[in-house]
C-alpha cells in the first residue's frame, strides 16, 4: 500500500498525453489528421494547479497542433512533444526547475512512460494503463485515461496540501 504522505511533498506534475489526458483511442481523418477527445475537468484541474502554484509540463512523443494549442490555452508553460524517448526532455525540464524527486508526480499510461516511473517520488497511471504500468505504478488511479485521471491525482495532492480550498 502506498504512503499517502508522499503526496503532501508534491509541487510538480508531469503528464504524458495519449491514454492520459485522453483516452487511448484516436480517430483518423481522411486527411490523415488525428482527432482525440480530452475532459474538461482535466483540463479545469490544471488550470487551478497552476494558479495555486504548482509547476506543470507535458511530455509526449506524440505531436498534434491541437493538443499543444489545448495545452497553451490552458496556460502550461513546459511542453516537450515530438519525443522520440522522453528521459531527456524530463532531465532539462527537471534541472531548469531545481526539481528533487520527491517532489514530482508523472502519470504515463504505457510502455514509453516506464522510463520516468524510477526518476520521480509518485509515479502513476491511469486505471486502464498498459499491463507493466499497472504493475509498476505507485499510484493507480480509479479513473481511465481521457475520463478524469488528471483531475483525480490533482485534486489529491492540493487537498492532501490543504490547496483545494472550495
Amino acid at each position: 500500500m502506498m504512503d499517502h504522505s508522499l503526496f503532501t511533498h508534491i509541487t510538480t506534475f508531469i503528464f504524458d498525453v495519449d491514454g492520459v489526458f485522453t483516452n487511448s483511442d484516436v480517430i483518423v481523418m481522411e486527411n490523415g489528421d488525428f482527432v482525440r477527445v480530452m475532459n474538461t475537468r482535466d483540463g479545469q484541474a490544471v488550470k487551478l494547479a497552476l494558479h495555486a502554484g504548482y509547476h506543470i509540463a507535458i511530455i509526449t512523443k506524440g505531436f498534434s497542433q491541437g493538443v499543444r494549442k489545448r495545452f497553451e490555452l490552458l496556460g502550461v508553460p513546459y511542453i516537450y512533444d515530438r519525443l522520440d524517448e522522453k528521459t531527456l526532455a524530463f532531465y532539462e525540464f527537471a534541472e531548469k526547475l531545481s526539481l528533487k524527486k520527491e517532489e514530482i508526480l508523472f502519470m504515463g499510461d504505457d510502455i514509453p512512460d516506464l522510463v520516468l516511473y524510477d526518476k520521480v517520488g509518485i509515479s502513476a497511471c491511469p486505471a486502464d494503463a498498459a499491463t507493466d504500468n499497472l504493475e509498476r505504478a505507485m499510484y493507480i488511479s480509479s479513473k481511465e485515461g481521457g475520463k478524469g485521471c488528471v483531475r483525480e491525482v490533482i485534486e489529491k495532492v492540493m487537498r492532501l496540501q490543504g490547496k483545494w480550498n472550495f
